[in-house]
């Protein structure tokens, strides 16, 4: 497994390389792996760096094996002006959502604690994996604050009644209640959140880079998902995979293409 800091220089953030074709995405400020503005820059620009990366084919988000994130590192906020709260509220709005604009399929490995601002990171993935002991919530309520990032999120996910709740209410949602809910999409023992997001992220290596990355800008374009949908269709009519994939799809059935990823 490799390992490299983001740009160089990150504090809290780190990409690791545990095998071909994937990269996990580290959470890595400890005890807590709470999230501020600094960590916020960091997630954005690796994000960055991630998706520009033709040799990673799926991305795991993790913390460590006790804690996922436990939200917002409220000491920050409480010295934020009006006026430095504007400043910064589209950046880190944004970097809150970097998971959802990866071209790669992404998975969420949730141990422990799952609150605040690192569950709006967490809604940007394509699936979330949780052990059966986590705690979710969006709590910013209760500090006299709201999520930045997740309440559109969550409404298209749970529904808006059910995200009301949440949002409204700041409380915790235990792992029986998150799965039925939909909130997350697979529940494992705590020691197996991270082998299970591996496994996942395993499906796609070798996998038609170009038609995932369109299919993921389809289901991102919400509303306008049908009229997106026709454009990236045709687009890939101009690809090598969709000759490839077509190709050997006639000649041996579903599965057995390599796909080049031009």
């Amino acid at each position: 497994m490799t390992s490299d800091l983001v740009a160089g220089s990150a504090e809290f953030v780190s990409v690791d390389r545990p095998e071909a074709g994937i990269a996990v995405l580290r959470l890595a400020r400890p005890p807590m792996n709470l999230i501020d503005a600094q960590a916020t820059f960091e997630l954005s620009e690796a994000a960055r760096r991630l998706g520009a990366d033709e040799s990673v084919a799926a991305v795991v988000v993790y913390g460590d094996e006790r804690v996922f994130s436990a939200g917002d590192d409220l000491a920050e906020a409480a010295r934020l002006t009006v006026e430095q709260a504007r400043a910064m509220a589209e950046d880190v709005q944004a970097a809150l959502g970097c998971l959802a604009r990866l071209p790669q399929p992404t998975v969420a490995a949730i141990s422990g604690y799952c609150l605040g601002a690192g569950l709006e990171l967490a809604l940007g993935a394509d699936r979330r994996i949780i052990g059966d002991n986590v705690k979710l919530g969006l709590p910013q309520i209760r500090s006299g604050l709201l999520p930045l990032a997740g309440i559109r999120r969550l409404s298209l996910l749970i529904g808006p009644a059910a995200a009301k709740d949440l949002v409204y209410s700041g409380r915790f949602v235990e792992p029986a209640e998150a799965a039925a809910l939909g909130l997350v999409d697979e529940v494992v023992a705590p020691d197996d959140v991270y082998a299970a997001a591996l496994r996942w992220a395993r499906r796609f290596a070798g996998g038609p880079r170009l038609a995932l990355a369109a299919a993921k800008r389809v289901f991102e374009a919400g509303p306008h998902g049908a009229d997106r949908a026709r454009v990236e269709w045709a687009e890939l009519f101009g690809t090598e995979d969709r000759s490839i994939g077509t190709r050997s799809y006639l000649a041996a059935g579903p599965g057995s293409a390599e796909f080049s990823g031009r």
